[in-house]
């Protein structure tokens, strides 16, 4: 049973101190760095007036819409690396041990930045050239021009994208691998030998007994993933990907806002992340009542 919700002295000293520091901190930067705030330029780089007179996103909406795509594909192609390479880490064969264990070790230990570069210039320069994205993307119709803008980037951007989402797909396919094994190898053995007393085979086991209630228990960790795919995205800025942290710092080069610039782009990572963790909980709640009845 939930705990119910108190205020007391403690929690307005708290929350005193915490607005004390906001303050200060505030005064600092328009004291101490005699920073001059402009906060009415930045809603123009949200939303602008296009020829027509209709509203358009702008250079930062368009950044988080691209922040929104490359997570999207990078989690969905993460998922699948991961669950491979987790089902491999719990195999019975050792070679199959030892390619996931590889695999997870390899990603999980290298700074990301690093694994951004290498994955990144090998895919670009030895994979993608092979298909001719771009020359193909521009050869064709302007509505599948307008879906592949809309669903992925334009043809201009569609090589780094693709480059990035490949990338950070195996980087955090490596973390989902860490959740699936982990999930697994948390269901009781008891599931596990009345499975086999039962005459199944392994995979028949994992499928319909292992797997169902592991997925419950991995569904926490694995939004926490989703949080922190959509957080290491930024990281594709380096490598000229138009996502929200590029944009950011192309604006903030070119109005010198920084403190305005950042905080807003701060806001709409948490905006996203918030919202993520807020369908979780919610998934995590009604699976949990699915599983009890």
């Amino acid at each position: 049973m939930r705990p119910s919700l108190r205020w007391g002295w403690l929690d307005t000293l708290l929350l005193l101190t915490l607005m004390a520091l906001v303050a200060y901190f505030g005064y600092r930067v328009s004291v101490g760095l005699e920073y001059r705030w402009n906060w009415q330029i930045i809603p123009q780089y949200l939303l602008r007036r296009d020829a027509d007179g209709t509203w358009v996103p702008n250079m930062l909406l368009l950044g988080l819409f691209t922040t929104i795509r490359l997570s999207f594909w990078s989690l969905l192609l993460a998922l699948p690396f991961g669950v491979i390479a987790g089902l491999l880490r719990i195999s019975s064969h050792l070679i199959n041990r030892l390619l996931g264990g590889t695999y997870v070790t390899l990603l999980r230990n290298l700074p990301p930045l690093v694994l951004v570069f290498i994955f990144f210039f090998f895919i670009s320069d030895q994979v993608l050239p092979q298909f001719n994205l771009g020359v193909r993307l521009n050869a064709a119709p302007d509505w599948v021009q307008n879906l592949i803008s809309l669903l992925f980037a334009p043809s201009d951007q569609i090589e780094p994208f693709v480059a990035a989402v490949f990338t950070l797909a195996l980087f955090e396919g490596a973390y989902v691998a860490e959740i699936v094994r982990a999930g697994i190898n948390s269901i009781e053995t008891g599931q596990w030998e009345a499975a086999r007393a039962l005459g199944m085979r392994r995979w028949q086991l994992l499928r319909t007994v292992i797997l169902p209630q592991a997925l419950q228990r991995m569904i926490p960790p694995l939004a926490g993933q989703a949080i922190s795919t959509i957080k290491d995205s930024a990281i594709v800025a380096v490598i000229s990907v138009q996502e929200l942290t590029f944009q950011g710092l192309e604006l903030m080069a070119a109005t010198y806002l920084t403190f305005e610039v950042w905080l807003t782009v701060t806001a709409l990572y948490f905006l996203l992340t918030y919202s993520c963790s807020s369908l979780a909980s919610r998934l995590e709640l009604r699976l949990r009542q699915a599983y009890q009845y």
